[in-house]
């Protein structure tokens, strides 16, 4: 079945200021049994990185005053929607926008060629630690390579050319 799945889109996570788990997205740390069992699957996974969220791709003040400009229900909607999305967005970070991470990763699931900047690398998620579970381990050094660090990352590798694709 996993050989029908031509990509699976993630929405990912990183260490940065505004994400309220900065080790894991609110789905790995519900239920982080589930997140390893895809990320071991061997479905050709890509993770579309939190801080891709950031900069441009936040509504600013101008932006959110251009689509209430449409004065109809969908644009007052839509804003209206993410109103607790945005002041949480101001006191994690201090800026005053609305931050859209999962129209970004559906941007990148219906065309892959606007991402720029793609590396692959080993995945797995913590399920055992009370500190890091949830946290996806992202092996961004390569040390899964390494045969000192096999047999830990032995299990996270079900078929040792299974690596995701991140999107930074």
């Amino acid at each position: 079945m996993v050989a029908k799945v031509s990509r699976c889109v993630i929405m990912g996570a990183r260490r940065v200021r505004g994400q309220r788990h900065t080790r894991c997205r609110v789905q790995h740390l519900v239920d982080p049994e589930a997140a390893r069992i895809v990320m071991r699957s061997g479905l050709p996974v890509e993770l579309i990185g939190w801080q891709l969220c950031r900069a441009d791709a936040v509504l600013r003040e101008r932006d959110i005053e251009h689509v209430q400009a449409f004065h109809n229900k969908l644009a007052h909607f839509a804003i209206e929607c993410n109103d607790h999305a945005r002041a949480a967005y101001k006191i994690q970070t201090g800026e005053d926008g609305i931050c859209l991470p999962d129209p970004v990763a559906m941007c990148l699931a219906l065309d892959s060629t606007v991402g720029i900047d793609w590396s692959e690398h080993y995945v797995d998620v913590e399920t055992q630690s009370e500190l890091t579970r949830g946290m996806t381990v992202v092996d961004r050094l390569n040390v899964a390579e390494d045969d000192r660090n096999r047999a830990v990352w032995t299990p996270a590798l079900p078929d040792e050319r299974q690596r995701v694709l991140e999107h930074r």
